[in-house]
This record gives C-alpha cells, structure tokens and sequence, in this order.
C-alpha cells in the first residue's frame, strides 16, 4: 500500500512538474494558451464596450424623441386654446359711440 502510495505521488509530481514548463514544447502551449485568453478578454471588453455606447445612444434619441413629441403635444394645445372663435364679434366701444351730452 505504501509503494502505491508513493508511486502515485512520483506520478502526480511528474505531470505537476511537465505541467508547470517542464519542456519548451509545454511553455510554447502555455503562452499561445494565454495569448488566446487575453485575445477573448479583449475581444469580450470591446463588445460589452460597443453595447453600452449602442445603449447610451439609443437611450438619448428616445429622450430627444419624446422631448420632440412633448413640444408638438403642447404646440398643438396652445393653437387649440388660443385661437379665437370663426363666429366671434369684437367688443364695441361704447363710450367712443356715446353722443356729446347737451349742454
């Protein structure tokens, strides 16, 4: 039991020490594994970056847009409610009609 025991712990170290750059070939692996890793990683941050600035500018035409609609919804009232009636006469002067007093 202790032979196994201590092969298996020869074997662990052996694929510990070839895993951790015991050959060039190993080291070559490990650095295009890493190389590829950042790559993603960049590649991963310049699209959550495009997406956040698609984001913020969707989000400011939607503002700009309901600004818009908001100015025309109040135009339009404003022309609803100031607009003099068709059939309206205007208001006479009667004290420019009135007839000198007798004196």
């Amino acid at each position: 039991m202790k032979k196994v025991i201590a092969l298996s712990a020869l074997l662990a170290m052996g694929a510990l020490g070839m895993a951790c750059g015991g050959s060039d070939n190993a080291n070559a692996n490990a650095n295009a594994n890493k190389a590829i890793a950042n790559a993603m990683n960049a590649a991963n941050a310049a699209m959550a970056n495009a997406s956040n600035q698609l984001n913020n500018a969707m989000s400011q035409a939607n503002s700009a847009m309901n600004a818009a609609n908001s100015a025309m919804s109040n135009a339009s009232k404003m022309g609803n409610t100031t607009a003099p009636a068709a059939n309206a006469k205007p208001a006479t002067n009667t004290a420019a009609n009135a007839k000198p007093a007798n004196k």
